[in-house]
């Protein structure tokens, strides 16, 4: 709802006599004396737990803008965050970074996302890590549309050994029967 709308609504209850003019005042002043940030209108979410962890909160939440900190995104910093921008050890935002990261963009040690970039572990649309999974993936194991790794396995595969549509190399076969075996439907002729 805009000021001006807000101070029609004022007013319409003030003449009803819904509200007294000492009333109608302070309710003006602080509508007017708000801090605001242009374009949004409503005040974003901002929680975290008392009991903390490691000097982090156990959780935290942080979504929306803060017209009263001046921020335009939540960014939320505990055990497990919730937020526009998320950190902690468990994170779940549009940036998420964390040792497990859910988010469009996701960081960590096991990262899952539209873009997803894990030391050990990423799944998404793009992809790189140690294991990479997505349609573009990156890593040591690579599986994806597209995937460039030591092991790689895709309708376009480079690396040192490979499956793909031009390519079957035996070792390659063997290793993601071994390691991947939920991937054995790729192994068929």
């Amino acid at each position: 709802m805009s000021i001006a709308d807000e101070l029609e609504r004022l007013t319409k209850l003030h003449d009803q006599g819904a509200l007294s003019s000492e009333e109608f005042e302070k309710a003006k002043s602080n509508l007017l004396s708000a801090p605001r940030l242009s374009g949004f209108p409503f005040q974003g979410i901002r929680r975290q737990s008392t009991s903390t962890f490691f000097g982090l909160p156990l959780w935290a939440v942080a979504l929306g803008p803060d017209p009263s900190r001046g921020e335009l995104r939540g960014h939320a910093r505990g055990i497990f965050a919730v937020g526009d921008i998320a950190t902690g050890w468990v994170a779940l935002g549009g940036l998420a970074r964390g040792i497990v990261a859910l988010g469009g963009l996701s960081v960590g040690l096991f990262a899952f996302g539209g873009a997803a970039v894990g030391m050990l572990t990423a799944v998404g649309g793009g992809a790189v890590g140690g294991l990479a999974l997505g349609g573009a993936a990156a890593g040591l194991i690579a599986v994806g549309g597209g995937a460039f790794g030591y092991y790689a396995m895709g309708g376009a595969a480079i690396g040192v050994h490979t499956v793909s549509a031009l390519h079957r190399d035996p070792e390659a076969i063997a290793f993601f029967r071994e390691y991947l075996p939920w991937l054995s439907g790729f192994f068929r002729r």
